[in-house]
């Protein structure tokens, strides 16, 4: 019998939870009394949204992320609910908008300004009409572009196609009536071609959402499921609820068969929901309790035990709700590998909570980063609705390699012209999938023009890898340190591209001598 050690090696054993100083954090805010089980915050790196108390119907709030201090009393809201807010969702590939769902039995999509907000927000972009029961949960599509599904206590989930010319949709492109209960949870897979869906019922159910058929249920009875999370391309489903003795438990599940769990594990005998979170590029799972303030954090592996504890975030402050950041708004000179915002009504108080890889060197760590889900959709919504499943767009969080922002860029060309220029010159991987590779056939002095072309095109309208028009001027000292790393970046690149001409001037030269000395 060989001797195995107690302990494993991963870069991330020593990931530590390290929360914001009281000046970046949300003060004075209204949060929400509602006892619905939703997250009630939604952030992007532009904006973060939170439930808030409104008499009279409901509302939320839209703070910029940078606003950080006190709120104002009198801050502007989007009111046009009649009833309670019970989930908001950002648009994964427009930070400028958000939906809404209510116990008016409604769904709304709202466009947010890009300026401040001087006043409040009463107009829907479209209004969704089709629950007759309050809606409690949505979930934009992974891949898709502008397709929502919607849950409602009247146990349908709804898909809208939010393409549509009109103000009001009535009509959903498809309904899935295979609910006996009301839906508590839905997680999609890496390209939105199966859901998964944890049922009041105790039952979580795999779904072709396009089809409409239950592939496979999960009837355990010593596991009463409450929210359903896909691990990525895992292959495995993973769940959190309570156990026959009412404590709070986890179960790990093969997707492709939901009969008896790869594990099971009781945490402890608290009350609170749990809340799961998965980075599918660390392959990171985070557990956050509900009425508590710890942060469980584990890494997955494809083999047994395939759930490996790393460490627990504790803190005295408990939490009602929680948001998170996605990748491409972390702050990469930090090691910042994941953000949460959590919600403290007690004090009135959003607290970030930065989960930190501890490294000594302040350059872009390529280990930790790898190639990460971008805005910008894979598919059309009819494209999906036809049946056709791709995969998400990836970019790089390297600072000054692009394509990391949401909003939708004036030039095509450009971009590819500029993704190209950075292929040439690290050598290394292209951050879209539709970005195509130069012919290695191509005559040397072409690739010259090109790249005259390239750096004309780059001195015109980016500087450091990034537009100036977009950034603001930095106001903190990691802000600083970013642009610093973004600089030291492009002159790295730029002095290997000229490297690389001078090799193809001398080239030239060489082939213009041996031309010189044939005749």
């Amino acid at each position: 019998m060989s001797w195995q050690p107690q302990y494993r090696s991963s870069k991330f054993r020593h990931v530590y939870g390290k929360p914001a100083s009281k000046e970046k954090c949300y003060d004075c805010v209204p949060i929400t009394r509602n006892v619905h089980d939703n997250h009630f915050c939604a952030v992007n790196p532009h904006f973060i949204a939170v439930v808030t108390e409104c008499a009279g119907g409901g509302a939320f709030l839209v703070i910029p992320i940078h606003q950080t201090g006190k709120l104002d009393p009198h801050y502007p809201k989007i009111c046009g609910h009649k009833g309670s807010v019970l989930d908001i969702k950002w648009n994964p590939f427009n930070d400028f908008v958000i939906a809404s769902c209510s116990e008016d039995a409604t769904v709304k999509i709202w466009d947010i300004p890009k300026h401040l907000l001087t006043r409040n927000i009463t107009t829907p972009k479209k209004e969704l009409l089709g629950h007759v029961r309050r809606v409690g949960l949505i979930e934009w599509h992974p891949t898709a572009n502008n397709i929502l599904f919607s849950s409602g206590y009247d146990y349908k989930i709804m898909i809208w196609n939010l393409d549509s010319q009109e103000a009001v949709i009535s009509q959903p492109v498809k309904i899935l009536d295979v609910h006996k209960d009301v839906v508590l949870s839905m997680s999609f897979n890496t390209d939105g071609s199966l859901l998964a869906t944890a049922c009041r019922d105790r039952k979580i159910r795999l779904i072709d959402p396009r089809a409409g058929t239950v592939l496979q249920v999960a009837s355990y009875k010593s596991h009463r499921v409450s929210k359903v999370l896909f691990l990525g391309n895992m292959k495995k489903l993973f769940s959190t609820g309570t156990s026959r003795w009412n404590n709070r438990q986890i179960a790990l599940w093969d997707q492709n068969d939901l009969s008896v769990p790869l594990l099971e594990e009781d945490l402890d005998g608290s009350s609170g929901l749990l809340f799961p979170f998965y980075d599918s590029d660390t392959h990171m799972l985070y557990v956050v309790g509900k009425g508590d303030g710890n942060i469980r954090y584990y890494e997955i592996s494809p083999e047994k035990p395939y759930l490996n504890y790393l460490m627990e975030y504790r803190s005295h402050l408990p939490q009602k709700g929680i948001g998170m950041m996605p990748k491409r708004g972390l702050e990469v000179s930090a090691c910042e590998i994941f953000r949460f915002y959590k919600l403290i009504p007690s004090k009135s108080l959003i607290e970030p909570i930065s989960m930190i890889v501890p490294r000594r060197s302040e350059s872009y760590q390529e280990d930790i980063y790898p190639l990460t889900t971008g805005a910008q959709p894979a598919l059309t919504a009819q494209e999906w609705l036809n049946g056709v499943n791709k995969g998400p767009l990836l970019v790089s969080l390297r600072p000054g390699s692009g394509a990391v922002n949401s909003l939708p860029l004036e030039s095509e060309p450009l971009l590819k012209t500029n993704d190209l220029s950075q292929q040439q010159g690290r050598g290394g991987r292209m951050p879209l999938e539709d970005v195509q590779k130069p012919s290695e056939t191509e005559d040397s002095r072409k690739l010259l023009k090109v790249e005259e072309k390239l750096l004309k095109n780059e001195q015109v309208c980016l500087t450091n890898g990034f537009d100036v028009f977009e950034c603001p001027p930095p106001k903190t000292e990691n802000e600083l340190l970013q642009m610093f790393y973004r600089q030291q970046d492009e002159i790295r690149r730029l002095r290997e591209l000229v490297n690389q001409r001078d090799v193809q001037i001398k080239q030239l030269e060489l082939e213009l001598r041996n031309v010189c000395t044939g005749t």
